[in-house]
């Protein structure tokens, strides 16, 4: 079996991606180039920002195809988490509303990229 643990995102410039990033997530890169940031996660997960033009072969996708998922305890912790992101001038596609699923709203990185915060219900 493999499991997947590493997330790419084509982004216009990684270093600006990377300093967003840096800011949401509360940690600096473990790696960090003209053309590449890698971010290591206390999950384990790890997420780089490789800069779209130097992607080979060549990326045909852009952001909000998909989406990041961060879940959360509960409705408190996503409504702490959205205030926060909305103070940081984070820009929202999707404020708090309860969907089949769970609780969630959704922002978007820089380059479009998706973040779902979210608590299941």
């Amino acid at each position: 079996m493999i499991d997947p643990n590493f997330i790419l995102l084509y982004v216009d410039n990684p270093q600006t991606s990377a300093t967003f990033y840096t800011e949401l997530l509360g940690v600096a890169p473990v790696e960090a180039s003209a053309t590449f940031a890698l971010f290591a996660l206390k999950s384990g997960l790890k997420l780089g920002l490789w800069a779209r033009h130097t992607v080979q072969p060549v990326a045909m996708a852009s952001g909000g195809g998909a989406e990041i998922a961060f879940a959360q305890a509960d409705r408190s912790a996503v409504n702490d988490i959205y205030a926060d992101w909305v103070e940081r001038g984070v820009t929202i596609a999707q404020r708090p509303v309860q969907m089949d699923f769970g609780y969630t709203f959704v922002a978007l990185d820089r380059d479009g990229h998706r973040l779902r915060v979210f608590t299941p219900e």
